[in-house]
């Protein structure tokens, strides 16, 4: 009921305010359960592809979205929770991950869809990055549901990182036709079916998006784009410092 009324709220505001173009609306199953497996450009990636399908969509999301004290943070929880994401803490790795599949299985067994980004982290400059294999292919062979590979479009314009506020433009998604992995079935615990099974679904995503591939993690991109930001940074400071006293030389004398 709540779902509905936020749904109806959020999901109608999206629409008005920034029409969404959507590609492969057929592919969505009028009923039972399917994975939606997207890029990740944008925070406001997972209230815009909610907000064009008539079906509940559900993604996990960091716990501290729904545990912070106050009423600001009780705001903050009920907000997450109408729009149908839902907790996961993340503070250990492997129990994050874990907390995420079993939250995946949880929302396929009762027949809905189950939306996931298998970069595990946005993108941190619009290019599409290397797919996590253990939360995305676990959830596909464990449930033995169809995944859905979807394309996000423009939402990184719309909302990059670090900015609260949107910027009124037309995002697109394309969704694509659902993958059959149950010739997998029970080899959940094979490591080169489970990179096998993100690859391809990766794969399909960049067809969908367009996006350049990069075959590396999406967070070892963060690492090296931080170390380049700082060391860029640090010789920035040098330079201004051996003016400065080149100046300072010269005044002297």
């Amino acid at each position: 009921m709540f779902y509905g009324a936020m749904k109806m709220t959020i999901g109608n505001s999206l629409k008005v305010a920034f029409r969404p173009w959507v590609e492969g609306m057929e592919n969505i199953p009028a009923s039972g359960p399917a994975i939606l497996a997207s890029n990740h450009l944008s925070f406001s990636d997972s209230f815009f592809l909610p907000s064009v399908l008539d079906r509940k969509v559900t993604f996990i999301a960091k716990a501290e979205y729904f545990t912070t004290p106050g009423v600001k943070g009780k705001l903050t929880a009920a907000f997450f929770k109408g729009v149908g994401q839902v907790p996961v803490d993340r503070s250990g790795a492997r129990g994050a991950g874990e907390a995420a599949i079993k939250a995946g299985l949880e929302v396929l067994a009762r027949g809905e869809l189950f939306g996931i980004y298998p970069e595990g982290t946005r993108s941190p400059d619009g290019r599409l990055y290397r797919g996590k294999p253990g939360g995305l292919a676990r959830v596909a062979l464990g449930s033995g549901a169809p995944v859905i590979p979807v394309a996000m479009i423009d939402t990184e314009k719309i909302q990059p990182p670090g900015q609260v506020v949107p910027k009124l433009m037309r995002p697109g998604i394309r969704i694509g036709k659902p993958l059959d992995f149950s010739r997998y079935q029970g080899m959940e615990g094979d490591r080169f079916v489970l990179r096998s099974i993100t690859d391809e679904v990766m794969y399909e995503i960049m067809k969908l998006s367009g996006q350049e591939y990069v075959d590396i993690y999406a967070t070892a991109a963060k690492r090296q784009i931080a170390e380049a930001a700082k060391l860029e940074k640090a010789e920035r400071e040098k330079a201004e410092k051996e003016a400065k006293d080149a100046k300072d030389a010269k005044d002297a004398a």
